[in-house]
């Protein structure tokens, strides 16, 4: 997933959405970030048509999907990330070890923004897509393995917590931590999603308190923690702190990835920006 936030990233490899020095694609994600997303997608249309090779029309088309994310469309962010998916697919023999992570991310990518739409069945099926298209990777290591266990289970548990399962999330949670402990090198980077995951579930299971406690552990930098923090300290009946969260969730949503797609325009609603 674009940018670190809550998207529990490997170590990403060389690829950026849009290519370098697409300003096209530039300009379509801040018509996104400022509410504009049909003529965003006007760019982000020009962008595909005009790509000067298959590795930038796969580019561009994650960044169309990004911005149907802004707009809560699980179903077209999917149609997109499919398309890129259908390009890495085509670099399995040159380059497999980068093909088979992006395929994997790319499915991640739609899961996580279809999980926010509140779409749980297709963003299970995506998120079972993402771990075994990155667990294709050829002599992948203990590591990388690892961590596609521990995206699927921190997954799995959010999903169990929004369907009010709490022996299933639980479940999940205690799985994603024994996932943590077959790491080694990436095991510190990856214990930092902890606290999103146990705050996450912890607010879907009515439990805001502890909610409150486990997310404000979790990075705050992050746009979409914010608007959970938010949330949280709504359903605790503070609304001072409730606006400050989302004022925070705002300011801080300027990528354009999955994360900022949900909090910059759930933020915006809640602060009248």
């Amino acid at each position: 997933m674009a940018g670190i936030g809550v998207s529990l990233l490997l170590a990403q490899p060389q690829g950026g959405r849009g290519g370098p020095g697409s300003e096209t694609v530039r300009q379509a994600n801040q018509l996104d970030l400022d509410g504009k997303g049909a003529e965003a997608r006007t760019l982000f249309q020009k962008a595909i048509d005009e790509a000067p090779s298959p590795r930038a029309r796969a580019d561009a088309q994650r960044a169309m999907a990004m911005s149907w994310a802004f707009e809560g469309n699980c179903a077209k962010t999917a149609e997109y990330e499919q398309k890129v998916i259908d390009y890495w697919v085509t670099q399995e023999k040159e380059d497999p070890a980068n093909a088979f992570y992006q395929q994997g991310e790319m499915a991640d990518e739609a899961a996580r923004v279809c999980i926010d739409a509140g779409d749980l069945k297709a963003a299970a099926d995506w998120y079972r897509k993402g771990h075994d298209l990155g667990m294709k990777e050829p002599n992948i290591s203990t590591d990388r393995k690892a961590i596609w266990d521990y995206r699927l289970d921190h997954a799995l548990a959010r999903l169990a917590a929004r369907r009010g399962d709490k022996a299933g999330a639980a479940k999940y949670v205690a799985s994603a931590k024994a996932d943590l402990e077959k790491m080694t090198a990436l095991r510190q980077q990856q214990e930092a999603f902890l606290p999103y995951l146990t705050g996450y579930v912890a607010y879907y299971l009515g439990d805001y308190q502890t909610a409150l406690n486990d997310l404000q552990k979790a990075n705050q930098n992050d746009a979409f923690i914010q608007c959970l923090i938010g949330m949280t300290y709504e359903k605790l009946g503070k609304k001072d702190e409730a606006k400050a969260a989302y004022q925070k969730a705002y300011a801080a949503a300027r990528a354009h990835n999955p994360p900022a797609a949900f909090a910059r325009p759930f933020a915006r609603k809640k602060v009248g920006a």
